[in-house]
Formats: C-alpha cells, structure tokens, sequence
C-alpha cells in the first residue's frame, strides 16, 4: 500500500513538474506530457483500488 501511494504520488509530482515547464519555456510538448502522465496515473490508481475493493468483496462472501 505504502508502495503504491508513494508510485502514484511521485508520478503525480511529475506531472506537476511537466506543467511548470510547460508554462515556463511555453512549449506545447511538456504539457502533452504531463496529460498523459495525469492520465495514465489515474488509470493505475482506479486499478489499484479496484483490486483492494475486490479483495474486500471476496473475504465478505
């Protein structure tokens, strides 16, 4: 869990990072960047937490 946070969390600096540069040098390119990492973070956090869910539901049944 503590791995996982720590991924998602540095993934989410660098995004933050990516847009600063991207406001910074006012290239198109950091910004894309940065939208695909947001993106992709969020996919893994959504399947992250699914799994943890699921495992929930299958010590419940």
């Amino acid at each position: 869990m503590l791995i996982a946070r720590l991924v998602i969390g540095l993934l989410l600096f660098a995004a933050v990072v990516c847009f600063a540069l991207s406001i910074a040098t006012g290239q198109v390119r950091w910004r894309r960047i940065g939208l695909v990492i947001v993106k992709w973070t969020l996919i893994a956090g959504l399947a992250f937490f699914g799994v943890l869910i699921l495992e929930r539901l299958a010590v419940l049944l």
